[in-house]
Parts: structure tokens; sequence; C-alpha cells
């Protein structure tokens, strides 16, 4: 990068790490840390929540989706809006008028403290995880960029995000991704605009995506029935809404950013408003990510997008054998050109046999790319067992450095570190917060005065820290970064939902019951996954079903079963 886009990076992070500091001074109190003071107005909740969903992953990964496998990750989204209106409907105005700090305070209310205790466990168990890839995503730019190990670079993003999130709590959070989504949206219209404009003179966004499609790139809709198809119309609207419906109604990381809410009607319309604009945005994401893939018909793509783990092969014994497939890879290449002008000719002249023709050209031209694509990599693992073979999460962050003018190099890089940073303050929060209220105050020391809670709210942030720090060390390991973080919620937020629903609707059955039926249920979801006996969305509706399902047998086989009494289901 140049002296200005590090001035411009640097300049970004310093003004967003001040400003929510700044703006979160004088948190004396557990309230105040927590949950801000609930005071925040629906356009803080709506930013807020956004952010925390929208990680650097979101940015690194979702374009290299969309170049590797086409737009159809979009669908994953169309449960959200539905989800939101379900949330404003039940969750919001219950969590609210209980004043809970988490979501599980309800359950031991409802229940039992066991149950309680359950599901703050499995909450702690995902967050932390997925808190873990969202600290790697960012690390890779600063390796990329430094050409250094991921190592070094995941403990410093570790470290800043934790030092700002100890020090201002909830308000620093939310202040902070206010202004981060602000510059997030005008970063990414610049980057379309940019990918656009870069193309061939006569290649506009039209023909882009034209081309794209006939490459099997721009297949965003699916209505397909396939339980084993991961992307389609019905897995989004149904796994998709079951999945969307427990991370925000029962993820402490997204409801707290929505209990921090002057009112109910501030929190619903925030939730609203994130609804309606989340399938838009991460459509604009997807997008960027085709236009990258068309551009790179034109302009010859590096055999290998992760130039750190490139550079270890160039600088071994197996040099020799590098060049001979990178030498193929640049025939391959100047072969494909051909078939790509003659798909352009074709469009313009609008001869749709010949498009069809090209089509088939065009994609086994592609095929053979990859297969000397994948003579590189298993060179790599000859080389070294350990390597990273999986690139996609480098393929924009290889554009942006290699492509885009200075400044705004600095910007987009900067774009991706302030999503990460905002997903993972709201999760340290949420992990920190769901520890001393769920954990700490009611097991371990119920008698503490706030000061010793807001205290341990702090230390339990910096633990959290740690060991997210920790498990993003073994993130290179696990494949794109988005999909990832989408399955490992998918294990665990059915069984969560399901517990919350019986809580909600099903008043006859007792703590006991449900916290069995939680365990077996989580017990056979491990089993479905790792048999990967479906598409890991319809884990999340299996879950919940299931737990309601398990509850209600079990509760109906106990002795004198205990009718819950109404007021108690508030």
């Amino acid at each position: 990068m140049s002296v200005i886009d590090w001035a411009v990076l640097i300049l970004t992070l310093v003004v967003i790490v001040v400003y929510g500091i700044y703006k979160s001074r004088g948190a004396q109190n557990i309230k105040g840390y927590l949950l801000g003071n609930q005071s925040l107005p629906w356009y803080h909740v709506c930013l807020s929540v956004m952010a925390t969903q929208a990680s650097a992953i979101t940015f690194l990964s979702a374009p290299g989706l969309a170049y590797s496998s086409g737009m159809s990750f979009v669908q994953f989204y169309f449960g959200v809006p539905l989800a939101m209106i379900v949330l404003c409907i039940t969750f919001v105005p219950i969590f609210h008028r209980l004043k809970v700090y988490t979501a599980y305070e309800y359950l031991e209310q409802r229940f039992d403290l066991k149950t309680r205790a359950l599901t703050a466990f499995l909450f702690l168990v995902q967050r932390g995880l997925s808190t873990g890839i969202t600290i790697y995503a960012p690390s890779i730019i600063l390796s990329t960029i430094l050409n250094i190990n991921t190592t070094y670079t995941t403990l410093f993003i570790g470290s800043l995000v934790v030092f700002y999130t100890v020090y201002g709590g909830t308000k620093a959070v939310s202040y902070t991704q206010m202004l981060q989504m602000s510059i997030i949206f005008c970063g990414l219209f610049a980057a379309g605009i940019m990918v656009v404009h870069l193309l061939p003179a006569d290649i506009g966004f039209v023909k882009a995506i034209s081309i794209a499609g006939k490459m099997g790139r721009a297949n965003a809709i699916d209505f397909t029935f396939d339980p084993n198809n991961q992307y389609t119309v019905w897995t989004g609207l149904v796994g998709g809404f079951f999945l969307q419906l427990s991370y925000f109604g029962t993820d402490q990381s997204q409801v707290g950013r929505y209990l921090s809410g002057a009112s109910i009607s501030q929190s619903r319309l925030g939730l609203l408003m994130n609804g309606l604009v989340k399938i838009p945005m991460q459509f604009l994401i997807l997008l960027i990510g085709i236009l990258v893939f068309t551009f790179y018909q034109y302009n010859k793509p590096p055999i290998f997008f992760n130039s750190f783990e490139l550079s270890k092969l160039e600088n071994s014994k197996y040099n020799p054998e590098l060049n001979k497939i990178k030498a193929d890879y640049d025939k391959a290449f100047e072969e494909k050109q051909v078939e790509v002008n003659k798909m352009n000719s074709a469009l313009d002249n609008d001869d749709q046999l010949l498009i069809d023709q090209q089509r088939k050209a065009l994609q086994q031209a592609d095929e053979k790319e990859k297969s000397i694509r994948k003579q590189a990599t298993d060179l790599m693992v000859k080389n070294d067992e350990h390597a990273n073979t999986k690139d996609n999460n480098y393929i924009f962050l290889s554009f942006v450095t290699q492509y885009l003018p200075q400044g705004l190099i600095g910007l987009l890089i900067a774009i991706i570190f302030l999503a990460s940073m905002g997903s993972t303050a709201s999760a340290l929060n949420s992990l920190a917060s769901t520890t001393v209220i769920d954990i700490y105050k009611r097991l371990i020391k119920k008698d503490g005065s706030d000061h010793e809670y807001l205290q341990a709210s702090r230390l339990a942030t910096v633990f959290w820290g740690v060991i997210c720090v920790i498990m993003a060390l073994y993130a290179s390991k696990i494949g794109n970064l988005l999909e990832a973080v989408n399955i490992l919620g998918s294990y665990i937020y059915g069984t969560i939902l399901g517990v919350f629903l019986v809580a909600f609707y099903v008043r006859q059955v007792n703590g006991r019951a449900v916290f069995f039926a939680a365990l077996a249920t989580e017990l056979v979801i491990v089993i479905i996954g790792k048999l990967d006996l479906v598409a890991y969305l319809w884990l999340n509706i299996i879950g919940c079903l299931l737990v309601v399902l398990l509850s209600v047998i079990i509760q109906s086989t106990m002795k004198k079963p205990k009718i819950v009494e109404e007021n108690n289901n508030v």
C-alpha cells in the first residue's frame, strides 16, 4: 500500500476508537456498561444490529463466495424480514417488560436455573468460537499487506478490539458501529463503481453481469427443492428464517443491541429497518464479487490469491515445478480469453446459438483453470503439509490492493477492519454480559455490589478476548469463513430457539422436561451435522422443532406435570 493508503487506514481506525471511547465516557455502573442505560434511538439500534452481523467475514468472504460459486448465497437472508416481524411482536416487548440484561434471565423465570445455565452455556460456546473466526478475518488483510504470518496480525487485531470494548462497554460498541456502517456503505458503493470502471471500454455493467451469468455465477434464485442443496429459496425462507429468528432473538450479541434501545418502539423500528436493508446490502456485496469475476476474465488473476502461501512455494525447492504449472496456467488463460471475446461478440449480435455454444466452451475453460490451480495447491501441501490451500477469502482483498487507486485502497481495507471491530466488540460485550449476569452473578457471587459486577464484566471481556484470539489462530483451516460461521451457528441456534418457543407458547412444559429435551436435541443435531445428512440451514428448523416435540413428550411421561401460571409467562 502507498503512504496515502496507510494514512487513510490509520486515521480511520484512530478516529473510530477515540470517538467510541469519548461517547461512552461515564459508564460507572453495570446497566450503563452492558445496556448503555437503554438510551439509544432506533437508527443506532438498526446500524448496531447490522454492524454486529456484518463482520469482516462478510466483506472478505462474500465476494469470494460469489466469485467461486455465484450469487446463490443471497437466498440465505430471505428469512430475515420475516424473523424481524416475529421478533418485534414477541421477543422485544417481553425482554423490555422484564427489564433483563440478557435473554437467558427470562428462562429462569419461566423454567429454572439449570435451563437458563444450559442455554447460556450453549451461547457462550457458539459465540466464543464464531468470534475467533471474525477476529481472524482482518488479520488476513494485514498479513497479506505486510507479507507476514497471520499469527502476529491476529494478536494485534484482537488486542485493539479488546481495549476499547473493555473501556467503553455497550455504548462504545454502539456509537462506533453507527459511524462504521456509514463509512462501510459509502466504501462499498465506491468499490462497485470502480470495478465497472476498470472493465474494458466495451464491457458495461449489464454485459459484465451477462458474462458472469453465462459462466454460472449469476444464479441468485433457485426454486428447486433439494434438502442437500445449501442455498435455495426454501432453505432461505424456512431454514434461514429459523436461523435468523434464533440469532436475533436468542443470541445475546444481538439481543444486547436492541435492549439498549430507548423504548420498545425504538427497538422495534431499528429491527424492522434492519430487515428491510439487509438483503439489498448483501446482494450488493455479492454483486461486487461477480463483477470482480468478470474483471478477471479480461485480466489474468493470480494462480493463487493468498500471496503469503504462494511466496513460500516460490521460495522452496519446488519452484521449478511451480513455474511449469504457471506456464500452463498462462496458456489456459490465453485460450479462455479467445472464448470470452467470442462470447462478447455473440452477446453484441444477440446470437443465441453462438451464446449457448460459448457458454459450454467458457465453462470448460473455467474447469481447466481450476484443475491447474489444483495442481498448484497440491504442490503447496507437498512443500508444507500445514499450508492453507483455501484462498477465496483473499480474492476481493487481492483485487483491492492490486487494482484500486490510492486512498480508496486504504478506505476499503479500513472498512473491513471496521466491520470486524464492530462485530467482534458486540460479541465480546455479549460474552461478558452473559458470563457475569447468567453465570457469575447467579451461581458464584450472588450478593456482590454493582461496582464488583462492573469490574467482573471488564475482566470477563478480557478473558473472552483471550479465548477468541486463541480460536482465531486456528481459523485458517476451516475454509470459507462466512459459511463456517453460519454452519457453526446452525448446530446450536435451533436448540436455543426451541427452548424459547416452548417458554413462550407451550405453557404446560416445565424446566426439567425442556432441559432434557434440549440436551437430547443437541446430541441429535451434532450427529446429523457430522453425517452431513441435510444442508446445514435445515439443522435450525430440525433442532427447533425437535426441542418442542421432545419437551412435550417428556413432560407427558412425568408424574403430575406442573402447570405454569399464566402470570409467569409474560
